[in-house]
């Protein structure tokens, strides 16, 4: 029985009815979108090794399913992505985009272009200025061997051809600077506000492509047609950039209280503001990115529309937006020797002239060779925009498949090239600083003061990491210099641009540049700062944008160039209060797997702090001295993990309102009972620290070692800080009654490394985070039981030089 194309509805009667699903709308729709998103996501994982960017996986995906690839089944095409079903895809992906770059007009700051300087505007003017000259010269040789390009005007087909070798995806570059952490270094901070400059004039050619375009067909063709669309695309601008601006700006400054409905009156504005520049002739993608921009990017307002709308857009609508582009890609209407050669010269021409053309500007802006270079091969970076203006020249009859088909694959293959050859030529890992050795004529400054690198990933870990180096900082110690560093983690949402420009105005420099699923907090920087001024504590903000699977690089690039004495982690798990009820925060495995690779191989010692209600403990001790006094005990159970918690025990027994407690644990048990019973190699835990492989000699030597240590501190500091010394036969019951006592605010052990006897006591107690240790992790494990917060500290060997500054005696 043939379909009728005439009487298309939007849903089935169901199989049992007799109806096909794939022969109505909207089930149909539902199986091309779930096919387009299931075959870009493949991609992007199979992409993922090669650091490209989810914008080329998605293009290969629509060319994958479109007459070049799968489309070739005419079986296929014709149940799955059918004729009649074009204009539905089409309108659904168009809405996608609409949206999209609406919130990329969101993200743009206009006011971070102004500022950007000469040096940016040069390099972008250059960059634009020779690729549409050089587009020119293509397109007087296209018009000559591609067939059916001589009846278009010549004008129509040079703005086209100019604009799609000119620009810069803005959004595709971010995310490859993301990639290759060189987001907010000097050339990536040039190359975006290069891209910036680039991606507002390439919006400004476009639209007079379009009008230029527009000129009417028939007998409604005139050259007084694309002037009145100009003018009143002019007219738009200049009404949304005046009139609407002040409006939005007055919503966005409601703050909270931002009603629902403006919300939604918003997003209906995004639609009105499309049908208005459709209405003129332009595109209704002008409309939207317009709207965008009289939006301020900073706030609550425009992070409540970011939320609502990114993951559905940038997830699923725009997806359906490539897969329509690939449907109209036929790579094999690209035929004979000429064609071929014709791509081959279309990518060499917009390579050459983006690359040579930047490189040169950069150089006479005394940015050094191998930094232009890479500026160059970034600022030839295609995408999205691209395949906006390839589109609307299609959609405009200025390119014909042939055309197209060129020009969409030389968007590919530039966009495709850029993170290897940037990765070749200019590695982020050139300009880290060797690894921190401690020359003669700095250790000295090194020894007057502690360093402390703070790890935050959001404001709730602020107050009990504050509170921690509260404890450290007293007036008879050396002076405390703390860098504080906010974890942002990369992910694949759109609104990385956003989050730069936040960090920057906030002050804070990023590393080797994610997002946690929100933005760099104003409370975090304002919690600090007040902190810096009441405790007059030096402060060093900065911020690392990766993926957590490598931003334990960062933090330990930092560590080690900084120099720290100790790295302050917040555990993954922690307690907080909403209302009157305690709630358990899971952060997951991805931010565990972050403290597991810190705690391997950070160039210092590591404190993990699990936050039991810690973060109130201290509040008003930054302004009254005489506050409550909080009660803080050191668990020594022998080896360095310990000793070095004894080493942190002196600088919190000078603070006013700390009162320390030193716990000594020690087994009854004889050595030679410890050397019989312990366990081989083969039943030894998975970490070496755990393994007990030790001869008595040398564990007579820990031994007196120890007690060297505790019998030399204590002599020191008796009178100022308390001593308790226990035997035991149980160690397990004595550190469960420490966490469930409820006498100490907070309890510091050491992660492991302990002396024979005390592993042999524990090893029937396998931790469940080994992070923690054995001992912390008996403590974590009781749970709702545990009264206090815990602070497990793993001393770092293997850089002697970088120790934390030795305590002056106590008199």
């Amino acid at each position: 029985m043939a379909f009728n194309v005439t009487s298309v509805k939007t849903s089935s009667g169901g199989a049992w009815q007799g109806d096909n699903p794939l022969q109505f709308a909207f089930p149909l729709l539902i199986i091309q979108t779930t096919i387009v998103v299931l075959i870009s996501r493949v991609l992007e994982f199979l992409f993922k090794p090669l650091r490209q960017p989810k914008v080329v996986a998605e293009i290969l995906g629509g060319i994958l399913l479109g007459p070049s690839a799968l489309g070739r089944n005419k079986d296929f095409m014709q149940w799955i992505f059918p004729a009649w079903s074009t204009p539905i895809l089409e309108s659904v992906g168009s809405m996608g985009l609409l949206f999209f770059l609406f919130l990329v007009g969101l993200e743009l700051d206009l006011s971070s272009i102004r500022r950007s300087g000469k040096r940016a505007f040069g390099i972008a003017a250059a960059g634009m200025s020779l690729p549409f000259l050089l587009g020119a010269g293509l397109t007087f040789l296209t018009r000559k061997v591609v067939n059916g390009d001589n009846h278009h005007k010549y004008g129509q087909l040079l703005m086209f051809m100019g604009v799609s070798l000119s620009i810069t995806a803005f959004p595709v570059l971010a995310r490859i600077l993301a990639e290759l952490r060189l987001l907010t270094t000097d050339v990536g901070r040039t190359a975006m506000a290069a891209a910036a400059f680039n991606d507002v004039s390439a919006w400004i050619l476009l639209a007079l492509a379009v009008a230029l375009a527009g000129g009417g067909t028939g007998a409604h063709r005139s050259p007084l047609i694309s002037l009145w669309v100009l003018l009143s695309g002019v007219a738009f601008v200049a009404f949304m950039l005046v009139f609407v601006r002040r409006i939005m700006h007055w919503v966005a400054r409601q703050g909270s209280n931002i009603h629902e409905a403006y919300i939604w009156l918003t997003l209906a504005a995004v639609m009105v503001s499309g049908f208005m520049t459709d209405l003129i002739g332009i595109h209704a993608i002008f409309g939207a990115f317009i709207f965008g921009l009289t939006i301020p990017s900073d706030g609550e307002f425009a992070r409540s529309l970011v939320q609502r709308i990114e993951d559905f857009v940038s997830g699923l609508l725009l997806p359906v937006y490539f897969a329509s582009s690939g449907l109209k890609t036929d790579i094999t209407k690209i035929r004979g020797l000429e064609a071929w050669g014709l791509l081959v010269l279309t990518i060499f021409t917009a390579c050459a002239g983006k690359i040579l053309a930047t490189f040169f500007a950069a150089v006479l802006c005394m940015i050094p060779v191998r930094q232009s270079l890479a500026l160059g091969v970034l600022m030839n970076t295609k995408g999205l925009v691209e395949l906006i203006v390839l589109n609307i020249g299609k959609e405009k009859k200025v390119l014909d498949d042939e055309m197209f088909a060129i020009l969409v694959l030389m968007a590919l293959f530039t966009t495709f090239m850029t993170t290897p050859i940037v990765m070749f030529i200019y590695r982020p890992a050139r300009e880290l600083s060797p690894p921190a050795r401690l020359e003669t004529s700095s250790t000295s400054k090194l020894e007057e003061e502690l360093r402390i690198l703070m790890c935050i990933r959001g404001p709730g870990d602020s107050p009990s990491l504050i509170n921690l180096v509260e404890l450290c900082r007293s007036t008879k110690q050396p002076v405390l210099k703390l860098y504080v560093m906010q974890l942002l983690e990369l992910t694949d949402r759109s609104s990385l641009i956003r989050m730069v420009q936040r960090v920057r105005r906030n002050g804070l420099s990023c590393v080797r540049c994610s997002r946690q699923g929100g933005e760099l907090s104003n409370q975090i920087v304002a919690a600090f700062k007040v902190y810096g001024q009441l405790s007059k504590v030096t402060i060093r903000p900065t911020a690392s944008i990766s993926s957590l699977s490598t931003m334990h690089e960062d933090i330990c690039h930092v560590a080690e160039k900084k120099r720290a004495a100790m790295l302050l982690l917040p555990f993954h798990k922690a307690w907080r209060r909403e209302g009157n009820e305690e709630i358990l925060m899971n952060l997951g495995t991805g931010w565990r797997g972050v403290n597991q690779m810190v705690l391997t191989n950070a160039p210092c010692s590591v404190a993990l702090v699990v936050d039991g209600g810690f973060g109130v403990a201290l509040e008003h001790s930054l302004i009254d001295d005489n506050a409550l006094i909080k009660k803080v005990c050191i668990l020594f159970l022998g080896g360095p993990d310990s000793q070095k918690a004894l080493e942190l025990g002196c600088r919190m027994a000078g603070h006013p309102v700390m009162r320390v407690t030193v716990v000594r644990l020690t087994m009854f048990k004889d050595l030679e009972d410890m050397i019989e019973t312990r366990p081989s190699s083969s039943q030894a835990f998975n970490s070496k620290d755990h393994q007990i492989s030790i001869t008595p000699n040398e564990y007579s030597r820990e031994q007196e070692l120890d007690d060297s240590i505790f019998i030399d501190f204590r002599r020191k500091w008796t009178g100022e800080i308390e001593f308790v010394e226990k035997e035991t036969h149980n160690l397990i019951n004595e550190v469960k009654a420490i966490g469930q006592g409820g006498e100490f605010e907070l309890v510091i052990v050491g992660q492991g490394r302990f002396p024979p006897a005390v592993l042999a006591e524990l090893e029937d107690s396998r931790p469940e985070f080994d992070e923690l240790g054995h001992v912390g992790d008996l403590i974590y494990s009781l749970g709702e039981a545990v009264k206090c917060s815990l602070l497990v500290i793993k001393q770092n060997d293997s850089v002697k030089d970088n120790k934390m500054p030795k305590p002056e005696m106590a008199n």
